[in-house]
């Protein structure tokens, strides 16, 4: 109940400040650098990474594709770097904060993990795949990045919420609100919920258009995986497993083949219900198997255009403006980031 408390709350403080149109305002304020592409790809990286490391990521997507599609259109570049870097970039900044994105949600409060410890551990693996990825994409694009794109005519009219900034104040104060009671004994889903009711009590913002954007869908997912689990814990099925693995050679405590685990099963089941498979393997006493879990199952998100809703949300908008991303375009980039991401990972473990 705690983790479905969390990711509800979430969804809410996010709502608000999409529907305050702070996405789209944090978007346009990097558009200055479309001169020089580079740079803004840089910045677009930065940007999404944050935000997604304390809101959810697929709102950050779902929110500054239309924008950044506009743009690139109007400006004549090419627009797949740019998109690319959008989705990668929100995938890796989520991973550094349990609040960045539903199975770290999921980890954190099952494994009662501290958030500022989380944070110290992940962000810098993160910060380093982030910069990494960056330059992945600079190498593969490096003589088409600037080039002019005669792509198809821009649709007409906006669809993003106008900028209201009232309504972003107060969503930015809830998050940070959110942010220092994280740090208190208080436990993050009373403190979440609170913060969330709080936000629905607003007189000029319809609750119906805040609970309209929240993801009723991944919640019932949780729940029906939440029972499964529940069921699978009340037999001796998985301290058998653990014999039989252990028979087997493969010891989920060592960090490595963790990750290579929950890599295969992110992209087997998706990061979500592998999470949920593995986290019973897992002993409370080992914090870092947690962390470790948390980074591999999101990067992991990286590595095919179906591996993250991130991915799809950004493909299914940019289509909306005529802007094919393909399998293999996404492949390309897709597959060497998430490979030097988990060697970062690797490396990091082993510091």
């Amino acid at each position: 109940l705690s983790t479905i408390l969390l990711l509800y709350s979430l969804m809410i403080i996010s709502a608000q400040l999409r529907l305050g149109g702070f996405y789209s305002w944090s978007a346009l304020r990097i558009l200055t650098l479309l001169a020089r592409p580079k740079q803004f790809l840089l910045a677009l990286m930065l940007l999404s990474a944050l935000l997604s490391a304390f809101l959810a990521n697929d709102i950050i997507c779902f929110a500054f594709t239309p924008v950044l599609a506009t743009a690139l259109l109007q400006a004549q570049l090419n627009p797949l770097p740019f998109l690319l870097g959008l989705a990668v970039a929100s995938n890796i900044g989520s991973a550094a904060t349990i609040i960045g994105n539903p199975q770290n949600m999921l980890i954190g409060q099952v494994g009662d993990l501290d958030f500022g410890s989380f944070l110290l551990w992940c962000a810098p693996p993160s910060l380093a795949a982030l910069f990494a990825s960056y330059g992945i994409i600079l190498l593969w694009y490096r003589k088409k990045i600037a080039m002019k794109y005669p792509g198809p005519p821009l649709r007409q009219g906006q669809d993003w919420p106008p900028f209201d900034r009232w309504q972003t104040t107060k969503g930015l104060i809830a998050v940070a609100a959110l942010i220092i009671l994280f740090f208190t004994p208080v436990p993050r889903e009373v403190s979440a919920i609170t913060i969330a009711g709080v936000l629905l009590c607003s007189r000029r913002q319809k609750t119906r258009a805040i609970l309209g954007l929240v993801d009723w869908h991944l919640i019932t997912l949780f729940c029906a995986l939440f029972i499964i689990v529940r069921g699978v814990l009340q037999n001796d099925m998985v301290p058998d497993l653990v014999t039989q693995f252990a028979h087997w050679g493969i010891d989920l405590h060592n960090l490595p083949l963790l990750t290579f685990i929950s890599t295969v099963l992110s992209n087997v089941f998706s990061n979500v219900p592998a999470t949920m498979l593995l986290i019973p393997f897992l002993s409370p006493e080992k914090t870092e198997a947690w962390y470790t879990l948390a980074l591999s199952s999101t990067f992991a998100g990286n590595l095919l255009l179906l591996g993250s809703i991130a991915n799809l949300i950004v493909a299914e908008q940019a289509l909306n403006f005529g802007i094919r991303i393909s399998l293999r375009d996404h492949a390309v980039i897709g597959i060497p980031v998430t490979l030097v991401s988990l060697l970062i990972l690797i490396g990091w473990i082993a510091l």
